[in-house]
C-alpha cells in the first residue's frame, strides 16, 4: 500500500538518525518537507528499530536502486493501464528518468567497486512496491489515475525527505554524495508535476 512505502522510508530515517548524529553530520534542510504519516503503520512496515542501524555507502546504493526501480515498475504499469494522456506522459517520464538514475548509480558503484548491500529498508521498499502495484492493478479508469498519482505525490515527498535527512549526509564517498545531490532537483520536479496532476484529477479528467 502507498502508506506502507512512505512509512518504511520514515522508519529508516528515525532509526538511522542516531548513527548520523554520532558522525556529527547535520541533516540537510529540505525545500520540500515530507509529511509524517498520520495513520498507524500497517503490519507490513518494519518498526523503526528493525531498520538498518548504520547507513554505509553499500546500503545507500541498494536503497537508491530499490527506490528508483519501484517507481520504474509503477510507471510501466501506469503507462500501460491509464487512458489519461497526461497521466501516461507522466508515467513514461518516471520510467525514463528513474531508469537513468539507476543506470548512473550502478555505473558509479561498479567504478567504486562497492557492491550494493541489502537491508530491511531496501527489502521493504521492494516488498511494498509490489503491494502497491497489485493494488493499482485492481483499479480502472479515474480511480486508477487518482490512486497512482496520489501514490507518486506521497512517494516523492518521502524520498526527498529521506534523501535530505539521511542519504546525502550519510554518504562517505564524495562521488556518491554528488550523485545524490544531483538527482534531487529531478525528484522535486517530479513531485511538482505529480501535485499538478493531482489537482487536475481532483477537478475532472484531464487529457480528454
Amino acid at each position: 500500500m502507498r502508506i506502507t512505502m512512505v512509512t518504511i522510508l520514515w522508519a529508516a530515517a528515525v532509526a538511522l538518525a542516531p548513527a548520523c548524529k554520532s558522525n556529527e553530520r547535520a541533516p540537510a534542510s529540505s525545500a520540500t518537507a515530507a509529511p509524517s504519516p498520520s495513520k498507524p503503520a500497517p503490519r507490513a512496515a518494519p518498526e523503526p528499530g528493525a531498520a538498518t542501524a548504520t547507513l554505509s555507502d553499500a546500503r545507500i546504493a541498494a536503497i537508491v536502486v530499490a527506490a528508483n526501480q519501484v517507481d520504474v515498475d509503477a510507471g510501466k504499469l501506469a503507462a500501460g493501464q491509464t487512458r489519461n494522456a497526461e497521466v501516461k506522459r507522466f508515467a513514461e517520464q518516471m520510467v525514463t528518468d528513474h531508469s537513468a538514475v539507476n543506470q548512473a548509480a550502478v555505473e558509479l558503484v561498479t567504478k567504486l567497486e562497492v557492491a550494493p548491500e541489502e537491508s530491511d529498508v531496501s527489502r521493504g521498499l521492494v516488498s511494498s512496491g509490489a503491494e502497491t502495484r497489485a493494488r493499482l492493478a485492481s483499479l480502472e479508469g479515474e480511480a486508477f489515475d487518482r490512486a497512482y498519482v496520489d501514490n507518486e505525490v506521497a512517494y516523492h515527498q518521502a524520498v526527498i525527505g529521506v534523501l535530505d535527512a539521511q542519504l546525502i549526509p550519510s554518504a562517505t564517498d564524495e562521488e556518491l554524495k554528488q550523485l545524490l545531490v544531483a538527482v534531487r532537483p529531478a525528484l522535486v520536479a517530479h513531485l511538482q508535476h505529480a501535485q499538478h496532476l493531482q489537482a487536475s484529477l481532483a477537478v475532472g479528467p484531464a487529457g480528454k
